[in-house]
């Protein structure tokens, strides 16, 4: 038996907030949401999802947003996603630096910390 795969990462977030989800996610990001099956839709949240990656956002009623923990997305213009973020209002911060990577911190609308990632080509 081995692992062959990851199929989504799930993150919590507050109720009923899923339209700063979309603007973050979707609208930020261009991540597009996909909508939830009705039996799960119920519970509120949102999934968002294009080819490989799948970011769900799932309610919690006593939320506590994950700062250290954090899913590492792979981007293809990390130095204008930072712009993009920093435009909207949202800060970005540096940590130490990573063979091969470049690299920043951001954290959603909930105070979930996310990292993106560009590869640099320097091993």
């Amino acid at each position: 038996m081995k692992i062959v795969g990851l199929d989504h990462i799930q993150l919590a977030m507050p109720p009923e907030r899923e339209s700063e989800a979309r603007a973050y996610y979707e609208g930020l990001l261009g991540i597009p949401e996909k909508p939830k099956p009705p039996h799960l839709a119920v519970r509120g949240g949102c999934w968002f999802e294009h080819g490989a990656i799948k970011i769900h956002l799932g309610v919690e009623k006593d939320f506590r947003a994950a700062r250290k923990a954090h899913p590492a997305l792979l981007v293809d213009d990390q130095r204008t996603l930072r712009e993009r973020l920093v435009a909207a209002g949202h800060e970005v911060y540096d940590d130490e630096p990573l063979a091969g990577y470049d690299r920043f911190y951001a954290s959603d609308p909930f105070g979930n910390r996310l990292e993106f990632m560009e590869p640099n080509g320097a091993a």
